[in-house]
């Protein structure tokens, strides 16, 4: 796995609130270069349906830090992370979501950029294209696609607002491994104490959930699983694609991902071998893909 590769010389990165049509304040982390970034496009990060932006932050020092530094944010979407929690459960939808992205990216003045969504998130950057198609130039799919496997979604369903609250960052470690390491049994137990600092906030010194757990009330997943997103698929294929799955992924097969390449004549592909889903953005092979590509994009 990669370390942060960003250098003592680099800037932090700067986290503020950016607040949305309905009032809501969301968290947006900014990693801006130290150095020139000449005409190389932005980035915007989008995370799955539980998680915030510090799961780019690995991928994100190294994209704005490293030899073609580029600016990245990372947005949390409402209820997660350091966003409001939204005091409707019904409003934790891809349509609200994609409001605030669209909001959020109007008041940082970001147009033709690269989004980088995993999961839920690249969702969002297929509704965001359908819906404004001027707002990314690039698009990286993180184990998400058209076709959805119903044996991910109840995997998914079987946690969302039901794991135990650790007391001590040791318990959140722990609690982060046990649940899963069979999808990445490569990750050191160092890493999953970083890991456990991304899944989890921390308030007065211990572990607290990092979404509300109301969203649970939102995510229902019928026998028949859900419809095939091949039209919002669609939305996105006027721009280049990266689809990254996980080897092990039970959310995104290797046959969707083939389709996928068949309906798109500029889809690029990486699979990481030895991580299930979604990967986690962190080891070096992957950071250089992403990173390659984005420069082919620019």
């Amino acid at each position: 796995m990669a370390n942060d590769n960003a250098t003592g010389n680099a800037p932090a990165p700067r986290r503020y609130h950016r607040t949305v049509a309905d009032g809501l304040r969301l968290q947006v982390t900014h990693y801006a270069p130290a150095a020139d970034t000449g005409d190389r496009r932005p980035v915007v990060c989008l995370a799955g349906l539980t998680r915030n932006g510090r799961d780019f932050e690995v991928l994100a020092n190294a994209l704005a830090h490293g030899a073609e530094p580029r600016h990245v944010y990372a947005i949390d979407m409402r209820g997660r992370g350091g966003s409001d929690f939204d005091p409707d459960w019904r409003r934790y939808t891809i349509a609200a979501e994609t409001g605030d992205t669209i909001d959020v990216m109007t008041a940082e003045q970001l147009d033709h950029v690269a989004i980088i969504g995993t999961s839920r998130g690249g969702l969002i950057a297929m509704a965001l294209m359908a819906a404004q198609p001027t707002r990314a130039a690039a698009i990286a799919l993180n184990d998400i696609g058209p076709v959805i496997e119903i044996e991910g979604l109840a995997r998914i369903a079987g946690y969302v607002g039901k794991l135990p609250k650790p007391d001590t960052w040791p318990e959140a470690v722990a609690l982060c491994k046990q649940m899963a390491q069979r999808d990445f049994p490569n990750v050191t137990d160092e890493e999953w104490a970083a890991i456990a600092r991304q899944w989890f906030n921390e308030e007065d010194g211990t572990p607290t959930s990092a979404y509300d757990p109301a969203i649970a009330q939102t995510f229902a997943v019928s026998a028949d699983g859900i419809p095939e997103l091949w039209p919002q698929f669609e939305a996105v294929t006027p721009v280049p694609v990266l689809s990254i799955r996980g080897a092990r992924s039970d959310l995104l097969s290797a046959e969707t991902v083939a389709r996928m390449a068949e309906r798109h004549p500029r889809l690029t592909t990486h699979t990481v071998p030895d991580e299930g889903h979604a990967p986690l953005l962190r080891d070096q092979n992957t950071i250089s893909v992403i990173g390659k590509w984005l420069a082919a994009t620019d």
